[in-house]
């Protein structure tokens, strides 16, 4: 059972980036977790090409997490 469970698709009929785009993941805060993050393409490159025209393009992302560490008797993480 995860804690945070998210999920999205995004579709795109045209997207061009002038720019490769800069992304990251991360899990701030205290406690230990267990943490999966991925994404599945359709019609978009996992490195995409400055001023291409990408046509029909969808993402879906998924996001999951929970804490693994005991929790002390306050509710804090250990």
């Amino acid at each position: 059972m995860w804690d945070i469970a998210f999920r999205a698709r995004v579709h795109s009929e045209r997207l061009r980036f002038a720019e490769p785009p800069r992304t990251a993941v991360r899990f701030p805060g205290a406690g230990e977790r267990d943490s999966v993050s991925d994404s599945a393409r359709d019609h978009l490159p996992e490195k995409v090409v400055p001023h291409h025209v990408y046509r029909d393009a969808t993402v879906d992302y998924r996001l999951k997490t929970r804490l693994t560490g005991h929790r002390e008797a306050g509710g804090a993480d250990v």
